[in-house]
C-alpha cells in the first residue's frame, strides 16, 4: 500500500451483515486520500483498521442502486 493512503469514516449508517472475527459488511460514507466522503459498501475489521474488498458510490450512483433493487425485491 501506498504510504499517502488516508481514510476517514465520516458516517456510519449501519450493518448489512456480521462475519467471522467480528468483521462486519457495513454501509459508511468514507473520504479516502482526504477526498469528499462517497458512500462505502465493504467488510471492516472490529477496530475499523482494516478492510476487506469493497464498492466505493457517489450519491447519483447509489441512487441507481436503490432504483434497481427495488425494481427485483
Amino acid at each position: 500500500m501506498a504510504e499517502d493512503f488516508s481514510f476517514q469514516i465520516t458516517q456510519n449508517f449501519g450493518i448489512l451483515s456480521q462475519g467471522k472475527g467480528g468483521w462486519n459488511m457495513e454501509l459508511n460514507m468514507v473520504s479516502w486520500g482526504g477526498r469528499d466522503p462517497k458512500y462505502d459498501i465493504r467488510s471492516w475489521s472490529p477496530d475499523h483498521k482494516k478492510m476487506g474488498k469493497g464498492i466505493t458510490l457517489t450519491k447519483e450512483e447509489l441512487q441507481s442502486l436503490k432504483q434497481l433493487l427495488e425494481s427485483i425485491a
